[in-house]
């Protein structure tokens, strides 16, 4: 797995993107984020999401609205039809599209409080999920501008379920402002992403962006509203959740391959995020639950 800050290119002639995605061989894990919203249906695919701090089981039709800068990644463990592959159409568009598009018509004043909720991201109801399904499988076939024709019905489609539930806990709900416009914390992010399972030490992180520790923790925590060293231990726990669950590794290593050089601690960190040891969040899937999500 390598971790990293995605950089998403519109389509010719489109001001969003948009991607269809099919996998033969399941959806890896790939822990990552970008300063896009992104809306991900998931068919023909079995498996757990990972979105901040939550970790939930998913299956066909998982329909998920994600905010800017939060870390996420789905990752597959098998498919309803074996004939066929994963898919997973994506559509992905900035604040400012969003924002453009609710000034210019007051219809979309109801999508401002579905953006923001998305700052922990979203999951609809399956009523909705498959309501708005045939318009995201047409997306492929349509000319650039029936396209958002179609985008646009589905987001008012979305705004009015009322049985959508949030994922991440409100600790790690991104702020509008991410980290959209500040390369210096996207420098930050990168590095965290990439290098996460190695040593890293605050200092080194302002070095790179170029400012004092106190000046890199104070807009650090302004755009992610977490410290450097909550973020960094937020990806390692995301990763040996998804090691816990998708390998027989013991976990002690699992404990060093995700940068933790002491069990003990690993042990410590893990239990105050996710509520129960690694050993009981292993069994508690093995057994076929999610077990409890931490706040």
């Amino acid at each position: 797995m390598k971790p990293f800050l995605e950089k998403i290119r519109q389509s010719d002639g489109a001001s969003w993107a948009f991607l269809d995605r099919r996998l033969d061989d399941g959806i890896p894990f790939e822990w990552h984020h970008h300063p896009e919203f992104e809306l991900t249906l998931t068919l023909n695919s079995r498996g757990h999401r990972y979105v901040g701090d939550h970790i939930g089981s998913y299956a066909n039709e998982d329909l998920v609205l994600l905010g800017p800068g939060l870390a996420h990644s789905w990752a597959s463990s098998g498919t309803l039809d074996a004939t066929g592959p994963h898919r997973a159409i994506v559509v992905q568009f900035t604040k400012e599209w969003a924002a453009s598009l609710i000034e210019l018509f007051v219809e979309f004043n109801a999508l401002n409080a579905l953006l923001a909720e998305a700052g922990r991201a979203v999951r609809f109801s399956k009523k909705t999920a498959a309501e708005v399904r045939p318009d995201l499988e047409a997306l492929p076939e349509l000319p650039a501008d029936q396209r958002l024709v179609r985008l646009l019905a589905v987001l008012a489609q979305l705004t009015r379920d009322v049985h959508r539930t949030p994922l991440a806990s409100p600790r790690h709900q991104m702020p509008p402002a991410s980290s959209i416009g500040e390369p210096r914390i996207e420098r930050v992010l990168q590095h965290l992403h990439t290098r996460h399972t190695e040593p890293i030490a605050v200092g080194d992180l302002a070095a790179l962006a170029c400012m004092s520790e106190s000046a890199l923790h104070r807009m650090f925590r302004r755009h992610t509203r977490l410290t450097p060293l909550e973020y960094l231990t937020q990806l390692r726990i995301g990763h040996a959740c998804s090691l816990l669950i998708g390998t027989e590794r013991p976990i002690r290593v699992i404990a060093g391959d995700v940068g933790f050089a002491n069990l003990a601690l690993f042990n410590r960190i893990f239990k105050s995020r996710r509520a129960m040891t690694p050993r009981d969040f292993r069994k508690s899937y093995r057994l076929g639950h999610t077990g409890p999500r931490a706040a």
